[in-house]
Order: structure tokens, then sequence, then C-alpha cells
């Protein structure tokens, strides 16, 4: 039986309101105009989260998973409405202190991976500790367990282009999760790992976001990610259809 949530005036399902709201996206659009032709990819989303959740933005390929993310993440700017992050509105920050913002708060997992080809597996996953200045024996005992966490210890000191698709994945994942941001943002995280592999990276994953309180935003077509989120919001052609709590953990 799949509990759901209270439904709101906006008509999104929101988790109880004694959860304290960490991220507040408001009544947001994004219009694209690829060959003049307007594409409106994210229409007047209301989005509510809280500290810790662990969430899958789900639906068919178009239907604004993506850009949803980016936005939340600052990577793209809606055209309206606006995107609180700690009570912070990101779409009125400058670049820099976007930039900085995001250095400090937000791990990111992207579909193509953008591993840094000179540097080894070790060095991109900790690339964004050594840009926080966090010590160097910090640095080695969180990617130490990492690493150990996903099997990819033997592979620490291999660059990118000696490892297979999948490994290649781990590491950008291990990289969002390095610096122990307040939320990691992933981009169909598993779509290249086997099941082992997967599974894997959601206990740490999972186990991160219980016992250091990250908050998690996946946009996945994966089963695998939907069987163990604690939330599902559905989107078609750029609005939010369903927004329900699950009864997983």
């Amino acid at each position: 039986m799949e509990k759901r949530a209270k439904q709101s005036d906006t008509g999104i399902e929101k988790l109880n309101s004694k959860d304290a709201t960490v991220i507040d996206a408001h009544n947001i659009s994004k219009t694209y105009n690829p060959g003049g032709i307007p594409i409106r990819a994210i229409k007047n989303i209301h989005l509510h989260l809280s500290k810790g959740e662990f969430v899958a933005l789900v639906g068919p390929s178009g239907s604004g998973k993506t850009t949803l993310l980016n936005m939340i993440g600052g990577l793209d700017q809606p055209d309206s409405g606006s995107i609180l992050i700690n009570n912070t509105d990101i779409t009125r920050l400058s670049q820099a202190k976007l930039v900085k913002f995001r250095l400090h708060h937000i791990g990111f997992v992207f579909q193509s991976y953008n591993l840094i080809p000179v540097l080894t597996a070790q060095e991109n996953a900790e690339f964004i500790m050594l840009l926080q200045k966090i010590k160097k024996f910090k640095r080695n005992e969180r990617i130490d367990m990492l690493f150990q966490a996903v099997g990819l210890s033997d592979k620490k000191n291999v660059r990118p282009s000696q490892l297979s698709g999948g490994q290649q994945q781990r590491v950008a994942v291990l990289r969002a999760l390095a610096s122990k941001p307040q939320f990691v943002l992933a981009d169909e995280p598993t779509a290249n790992l086997d099941s082992e592999a997967a599974f894997n990276l959601l206990d740490i994953m999972l186990k991160l976001n219980k016992e250091e309180g990250m908050t998690y935003i996946f946009s996945t077509h994966d089963q695998r990610v939907i069987d163990r989120v604690k939330r599902v919001i559905k989107l078609v052609d750029g609005e939010v259809v369903s927004d329900k709590i699950t009864d997983i953990l």
C-alpha cells in the first residue's frame, strides 16, 4: 500500500509540514528556443523538499527531469519563479556567488561523468575537497572509505581512460559525495552500472543520507533507484503530475 502525503493547494503533494523545507522552488518555468521554435521544458512547477530526503524525479524522456535538476543546482536559470536553498534565492545570486554556493553546498553527478582526463581516479574524486581546502589526511580518510565501499580501491591511481564506463560512473558519484555536500543532484547515476555496482552505490548513498543528512535528488529511469527512494516525483511535459511518498525504509 502506497502512502500519500497531504495534497497542497498547488496540486502538489508535500511532506509533513513540520519538516524544515531546505529546497523551495516556487512557480518556476523554463522555455528553450531551438531553431526559433519555443519549447516549454518546465511549466510553473512548485516543489518543496526537506532536509534528508531521498527523492527520484521520474518521467519519459523530454519530460523536464534534467532541466529541473539543473535549475535546482544553479546550472541553469528559470525564466520565471524562484528557487530557495536554505533560504537563499539562488536565482538572484551573481555568477561568482553562485559558483561559491555550489562549491560548498551541492554535489553533482553528471550523466556524462565530466571526469578530468589528466587526473587519476583519486584526484578526480577529491577535486572538490581540494577546492574547499580540506586537509590532506581528511581527504585521504574520506576517499579511502568511499573507494573501498564501491569496490574501486585498486583503481585509485588509474586515469579515466583506463577505466570502464561503469568505473568512471562510480568515480563521478564518489566525487559528488566526497566533500560531504548538503545536497546531491544525480542525473541517471546508475545508468551504466550492473546490478551489483548499482546496489553498492545506492547502499553508500543511503548510508550517507542517514548518517550525514545528505539530501538526494535523482533524475532517473532506473527502477533499481526508484525502488530505493523515499519519494517519487513524476514529470510529464514539464509539469509535476504526481508526488508520492513511498513505504521504503
